[in-house]
């Protein structure tokens, strides 16, 4: 249900403001629909989980819209967890979508793409697996999402290949290629269309590759996708 204030009907308090993120070369702002993560696409990370990458079909979960941090404001350690982990991605950002995209219309939905991480409070996804229970307290908890300004693809096209690297006080701990991912972000699209009515805004994070590690506070992870702004994150 969505609603309106109206002259005889007003809020009980007031809404949470719509997350945004920043555009490049402009100063327009991307409003946030949903955000849409895809587990397990680049097949050294399934491996290094424990998974056979060739019996999987493409699986989701979500982060809420406001997990989403600027880089600049850093990354505090979340309570609840002593074993945090980095998580490199490609942020793909939707201008359109709808249900049952065709994949090879599916870029058609793509405004842009952006370098985000999806932190991750590891020893509560364990457990969570452990019991067979939701990753929610492990991937969508306040600022697990840092994300930096959306490319349009106007400008830089569709990246479908390129260095994707995260380092850690400068050490180099992630570092594959796009053309790994296991599922395309095409692919991704069309797949996930299937399951959820994709709108403008949608966010997907489209995976990473293998390296993920813990941090600790006063750590700078840098994040990099070849063709995009990299990101700088203070752990705090």
């Amino acid at each position: 249900m969505t609603s309106e204030n109206t002259p005889d009907r007003e809020y009980i308090f007031k809404p949470a403001p719509v997350p945004v993120l920043p555009i490049k070369g402009t100063s327009a702002l991307f409003p946030v629909h949903r955000i849409y993560c895809v587990g397990r696409n680049f097949a050294d990370h399934a491996i290094e989980m424990g998974h056979d990458p060739d019996k999987e079909p493409p699986f989701f979960f979500q982060k809420n819209p406001d997990t989403l941090v600027p880089p600049e404001n850093g990354f505090p350690y979340p309570a609840a967890s002593k074993d945090v982990h980095h998580e490199v991605e490609l942020v793909v950002a939707l201008k359109s979508g709808g249900s049952d995209i065709p994949a090879d219309s599916a870029l058609d939905c793509v405004y842009g793409y952006a370098v985000g991480l999806d932190m991750t409070r590891r020893d509560l996804q364990a457990q969570a697996k452990k019991h067979g229970r939701p990753w929610e307290v492990a991937k969508a908890f306040e600022h697990s999402a840092p994300c930096g300004p959306i490319h349009p693809a106007a400008t830089v096209g569709h990246p479908r290949e390129g260095t994707i690297r995260l380092a850690v006080n400068g050490a180099v701990r992630q570092d594959g290629n796009l053309n790994q991912m296991i599922w395309k972000v095409p692919e991704m699209i069309a797949y996930l269309s299937r399951l959820f009515t994709l709108a403008p805004g949608d966010l997907i994070f489209a995976g990473t590759p293998a390296g993920v590690g813990a941090i600790a506070r006063g750590d700078v992870m840098q994040a990099h996708v070849d063709g995009l702004d990299g990101i700088t994150v203070i752990v705090t």
